[in-house]
């Protein structure tokens, strides 16, 4: 630094929050994936052991978590993709997120393909996708959506699905407080494409360029192409948090 020039002056802690206060677009809509967002689907061992007493059948856990393990493999609904889709099943696999039946069929699909010995077990295990002891509600997911509420800030839900999930949130208490929900099989487009995007704000009213899309994976993140500004959050397992609730610091001011 040259001898005659002046020592930097300290910049109020106020004018730098100011600062950044400015440069963030307002926002006035936060659109929120479903799945590894909002909830999360039940213990793999839970979920076999549930389906299986619903065919009238009591397993042991160790052979539910075993069997479990299995299925994850062959593809489980919200959970990990399977390692290989049956060429009898592509096409349903390819249009599940679109049609009811399609998402139904590739699913029960894939777990006949597993050899459980138990009769009727595909169509239980895909049917506790349907209830909501199925799924978990991430622990922010209520208080994020309340304070989000009582900000003014309008909400939907945007998933890729192939049945509809409004009945699990008014099972959760949390109805009244989603404002609209952009489904893939109803809209017809599945996330990244940024038709879904726009459908979900023009629901809602606001400018993409107000809207903030909350989610975990880069479809959710295709967001970006339709104007909107995105933050991705890490998938938790049931029950954990995944730090839902700093999408309030990016939408509520103060």
């Amino acid at each position: 630094m040259p001898d005659h020039a002046e020592s930097p002056r300290p910049i109020a802690r106020g004018a730098v929050e100011d600062a950044t206060r400015a440069s963030r677009r307002p926002v006035e809509a936060a659109l929120f994936d479903f799945h590894g967002t909002l909830a999360q689907v039940e213990e793999p061992h839970e979920w076999v052991l549930a389906a299986a007493r619903a065919c009238g059948v009591t397993l042991e856990r160790v052979r539910a978590t075993a069997l479990a393990d299995r299925l994850l493999t062959a593809g489980r609904a919200g959970g990990p993709l399977p390692a290989r889709v049956p060429p009898a099943l592509a096409e349903l696999w390819a249009d599940r997120d679109l049609y009811p039946h399609a998402h139904r069929g590739a699913y029960t699909g894939l777990a006949e393909t597993v050899d459980a010995g138990i009769d009727g077990l595909a169509d239980a295990l895909y049917e506790r996708l349907l209830v909501p002891d199925g799924w978990v509600p991430y622990p922010d997911t209520a208080a994020t959506l309340t304070a989000l509420r009582r900000g003014g800030v309008k909400v939907a839900v945007v998933s890729n699905i192939g049945f509809d999930i409004r009945p699990l949130f008014a099972a959760w208490g949390l109805d009244g407080l989603v404002d609209a929900y952009a489904l893939s099989y109803e809209v017809g487009r599945c996330k990244p494409d940024p038709a879904i995007f726009w459908r979900a704000c023009g629901m809602l009213g606001v400018d993409p360029e107000r809207a903030l899309m909350v989610g975990d994976t880069a479809a959710d993140a295709g967001a970006v192409r339709a104007g909107c500004a995105v933050l991705v959050l890490p998938e938790a397992e049931p029950g954990r948090a995944n730090g839902l609730g700093s999408v309030l610091d990016l939408a509520l001011d103060g």
